[in-house]
């Protein structure tokens, strides 16, 4: 039974969801500087449009149709259709979202913020080898194909896994298991890139712009949970909010911690490299319960996704694959612990009603398999189809081995010590 529409708009309310929105759009140029430090300097332009190109596809992609195919009337539970949303038509600018008391159209740019975000993740896996405009197709089959469907199936009130009770608070299902995985396969289908498969060093540029990028992920990453307290009853967003934001803070701080304790251990050094990723895997894996478990939950959650995805980075050279930014070693390992975590923490805020059981967390498994299977699957075919269409999805040797800034874009990150 839908909750009867608000009629009054919530000042507050609307005032945070505007901040969260541009909080989480400023994650977009973070996560470009986050992946551009991590390249050689040949690629870091090209790196950094990756993400900063996928506001412009999704951008225009969410507004045209994808809000309607994710949020729209519900078609058996596994894709909204409301032609009248198409290019937010039948959206007029009074119009409150459900019982929130927030206006629509500030929720619709909300929620394409984390459309915008979530197929640039990918572009962390494949960075220095896939051809742009094969890219730019992808992505966008790709946020329509998989992401819509599975933000309707999670997020929409008649979302079948919604339904179901499985709960994903700001996108640990959604974004990083359904963009971790697909990375993982789109990486696997692409191959290594020619110097890895030679097994020559591939080192980073600059780790100042990683580290400024993880820090601006951090700071976004309060819109991206708190923000989604907007999904609650109105009277108790406020206090969620404040849940999501503490929790937000502590599983950041201990991942990070534990990431360079753990690197210190294995190695005998800190690395500016270890503590972003850390931090990062601690964003990650409490993104799909920041509102429902306490902080002493997320301060575990933080340091067990730490040990779990530091020891995934490690294991892809043995595995022998090419995940070029670790994007399924944090974002896809750290997604799916996250999604499992929230069935044995999780608690309904405020009254303390506990949750965590055998069935919700039977349900949280469900839900992450389904999105892996989902996500995998689709990305597969996706990426086959594009292939066969665009001829081929990787830059050819030559391209590769001058560098993507110069030969696809004809400019330069650097114009001194070019490597």
């Amino acid at each position: 039974m839908e909750a009867p529409a608000a009629t009054t708009i919530d000042p507050g309310s609307t005032a945070w969801m505007l901040a969260s929105s541009a909080l989480v759009l400023l994650m977009v140029p973070g996560l470009a500087l986050f992946y551009g430090g991590m390249v050689r300097k040949r690629n870091v332009l090209n790196t950094m449009i990756m993400s900063f190109v996928a506001m412009a596809v999704i951008g225009v992609q969410w507004i045209a149709f994808g809000y309607a195919l994710a949020f729209g009337k519900s078609v058996g539970g596994l894709i909204g259709w409301e032609p009248d949303w198409f290019f937010l038509n039948g959206i007029p600018h009074t119009k409150l979202y459900a019982d929130k008391g927030v206006p629509e159209l500030v929720f619709v740019m909300f929620q394409g913020k984390f459309a915008i975000i979530t197929p640039a993740l990918i572009s962390g896996a494949i960075a220095e080898r896939m051809r742009f405009r094969s890219y730019l197709v992808f992505i966008l089959a790709w946020a329509t194909l998989i992401y819509c469907p599975l933000a309707h199936w999670v997020w929409a009130a008649d979302g079948w896994l919604f339904k179901l009770g499985v709960l994903d608070f700001a996108g640990g299902t959604v974004v990083h298991v359904a963009a971790g995985v697909s990375a993982l396969v789109l990486a696997l289908k692409l191959g290594p890139r020619r110097d890895v498969a030679r097994g020559a060093p591939v080192l980073p540029n600059n780790l100042v712009l990683t580290l400024t990028g993880a820090g601006l992920l951090w700071f976004g990453w309060f819109g991206f949970n708190a923000g989604s307290a907007v999904a609650v009853e109105t009277p108790v967003a406020g206090f969620v909010a404040g849940l999501a934001f503490a929790t937000t803070q502590t599983a950041a701080a201990a991942a990070g911690l534990t990431w360079v304790l753990v690197e210190r251990w294995h190695h005998g050094k800190v690395t500016s490299l270890g503590l972003a990723s850390g931090l990062v895997a601690g964003l990650v894996v409490i993104t799909p319960a920041a509102g429902h478990v306490a902080p002493w939950a997320a301060l575990v959650m933080g340091v067990l996704a730490s040990a779990v995805c530091y020891g995934a980075v490690q294991l892809k050279s043995r595995l022998g694959y090419d995940d070029s930014l670790d994007a399924f070693g944090v974002h896809g390992v750290g997604g799916l612990l996250g999604a499992v975590l929230t069935g044995v923490f999780c608690f309904t805020p405020v009254t303390g009603l506990l949750h965590g059981n055998v069935s919700q967390f039977g349900k949280q498994v469900l839900g992450a398999a389904v999105a892996t299977v989902f996500a995998g699957l689709g990305t597969w075919l996706i990426a086959t189809v594009v292939e066969k269409a665009l001829g081929s999805l990787r830059t050819t040797d030559q391209v590769e081995r001058d560098g993507l800034d110069i030969a696809v874009h004809g400019e330069r990150g650097y114009h001194f010590d070019q490597v």
